[in-house]
């Protein structure tokens, strides 16, 4: 295990895992804030945890996992395999959900007493259940990719480790900066949007490489920035 090879293979899932993280938790944060707030720290990381239990589940039981890439039936050209499935059903869920939360969110403007509604009714339990739908996909991502980049598997739940720590770390801070920012919260929304575009393009066959998404996705986020830090600045002017 302690070799150079493995060594590399380590913080290259461990970046991974940390990067399919991030979705996660902007999904989590999303989907927490309509909790009352005494709730979300619990239900952030109850999700969490499901989204490592699941990891960890997917890993010892891998023998499963690649058999879901065996062809089931083919419509025309295509072949459908548990894996595409999966994932097609998975953006399609992801998709859904983006939408309806944008559409909320505009729809909420201006009127408090229907956001303050949204935030005492929301059921905890319908929460954790829509996070848990999610985890089961971006899980089974994560352990199909880790297949081919580890020999190892006590390397695969390493870096599932190490990226639940980051993950919990992290948590608080990105739903507390999203909820407080509602044009970061659109932003966010639009990502999960191009994610679950993504997972239907993997579901029916389609290779989507990844690092454009994030690249494109990285780039909106650092002009947000600088939008954030010019509104600041033109306030604290006036002011």
């Amino acid at each position: 295990m302690l070799t150079p090879e493995n060594g590399i293979a380590l913080l290259t899932l461990s970046a991974m895992e940390i990067l399919l993280g991030i979705d996660n938790i902007i999904f989590i944060a999303i989907l927490t804030a309509k909790l009352p707030k005494e709730q979300q720290a619990k239900a952030r990381q109850s999700g969490i945890g499901l989204a490592v239990i699941t990891r960890l589940m997917l890993l010892f039981g891998i023998t499963w996992v690649m058999g879901l890439t065996k062809p089931l039936f083919a419509v025309s050209s295509i072949e459908f395999t548990g894996q595409n499935l999966i994932l097609l059903i998975g953006g399609l869920f992801l998709l859904a959900k983006a939408t309806y939360e944008i559409h909320h969110k505009m729809e909420e403007a201006g009127n408090d007493a229907a956001v303050l509604a949204g935030k005492t009714t929301a059921a905890f339990v319908t929460v954790i259940r829509q996070i848990l739908i999610l985890d089961l996909v971006f899980s089974l991502v994560s352990v199909i990719t880790s297949v081919g980049m580890a020999k190892h598997i006590e390397i695969m739940v390493a870096a599932v480790l190490i990226s639940a720590v980051v993950m919990l770390v992290f948590a608080g801070p990105v739903s507390s900066f999203v909820e407080r920012h509602p044009t970061v919260k659109i932003l966010a929304l639009s990502f999960l949007l191009m994610i679950g575009l993504m997972l239907m393009a993997e579901g029916l066959g389609s290779h989507i490489e990844k690092g454009y998404a994030y690249f494109a996705m990285g780039f909106s986020f650092f002009v947000e920035m600088i939008n954030q830090r010019t509104s600041a600045r033109r306030k604290a002017a006036a002011a």
